[in-house]
């Protein structure tokens, strides 16, 4: 693929969201699917409430679209890795639907039990794992910049798990903000889009990781700060499980960790904030996740959100360098 080609398919997964953005933000108002704000949440976001979400359909659809119409132009036959990608995009979107539904539809502000969500979040990582090793796919995990590896074996499936897992609920946890998450996102797919593109070239990886970045920018739009429409759990797991998948397909399961760095540290908050409480009784932080924090500082909402994405921007710059300079 050319440098052309690239360019055509963000394009084309940017125009697909902007202009279905107003056919479906209206129709979701019309069935009230509204955000409901946490009591617990920063009381700014209360103004918040009622905001059109779920529109994390319109980015899986631009994706799957976009990806398919891409490599069918660029591809004799649409490999395995693509449809799994596709599989894993759809089936955590599907998900987050379903915890979007009961939250918005049914009316109970906790969606999903965690119990419920983590076993279809396991699922479809088995799935995945079993597809990958019907393919022969290698079980091993290399070292950035080194000749470095460690072959799992069996121990991969329980990589796979944590990865898929584990990246789709630091994204969610990221979705906090308006534009937040969809700035950091693309940001990050960019980053593997351009690794999956340069070195040992996987074109259907490419234009799915670039269909993604298309389809966010697209997104953020119209859900920049004051946000018309929210991504919900539908595009959050659906975006977090399918970062680790390309993560996972391009051999740089290392990597997610750079890359990623802004998931890992709004994660990690969340994880100092509840051990610092429940052993000390004391918090860390005046929220989390982290970016909660920064508002309750007095910093503006747009402020911590393009703050997160230039250190997402460094982060994706360091993951890309250390990957091609040192291979």
């Amino acid at each position: 693929m050319n440098l052309y080609a690239l360019l055509i398919t963000i394009a084309i997964a940017f125009l697909i969201t902007v202009l279905l953005s107003p056919i479906f933000i209206p129709f979701l108002r019309r069935l009230k699917f509204g955000q409901s704000i946490r009591e617990e949440g920063p009381k700014s976001h209360v103004k918040k409430t009622g905001t059109p979400t779920m529109g994390g359909i319109m980015i899986v659809f631009s994706i799957v679209i976009t990806s398919l119409i891409m490599a069918s132009k660029y591809s004799q036959s649409i490999s395995y890795e693509l449809w799994l990608l596709i599989f894993v995009l759809v089936g955590y979107g599907l998900l987050g639907f379903l915890d979007d539904f009961i939250k918005v539809a049914l009316k109970r502000n906790l969606g999903l039990t965690s119990k419920q969500k983590m076993l279809g979040q396991v699922v479809i990582a088995l799935v995945f794992y079993v597809i990958l090793r019907m393919n022969n796919f290698d079980t091993y995990v290399q070292v950035p910049g080194t000749d470095i590896q460690w072959d799992l074996g069996f121990g991969y499936a329980l990589l796979i798990i944590f990865m898929l897992v584990g990246t789709s609920n630091a994204v969610n946890l990221t979705d906090g903000l308006d534009g937040l998450l969809a700035g950091t996102a693309a940001i990050a797919f960019g980053a593997f889009g351009i690794l999956a593109w340069s070195g040992f070239p996987q074109n259907e990886v490419t234009i799915f990781a670039l269909s993604t970045v298309g389809a966010l920018l697209g997104f953020l739009i119209f859900n920049a700060h004051p946000a018309k429409v929210f991504m919900g759990d539908t595009g959050s797991l659906a975006l977090g499980g399918s970062l680790a998948a390309i993560a996972i397909l391009t051999k740089l399961e290392i990597i997610l960790i750079i890359i990623g760095g802004v998931f890992v540290i709004e994660t990690l908050s969340v994880i100092i904030q509840v051990i610092s409480f429940k052993t000390t009784g004391k918090r860390v932080f005046k929220m989390s996740p982290l970016h909660h924090h920064y508002e309750l500082m007095g910093w503006s909402e747009w402020r911590v959100v393009t703050t997160f994405w230039l250190v997402g921007l460094l982060f994706a710059a360091l993951g890309v360098y250390i990957e091609v300079w040192f291979t």
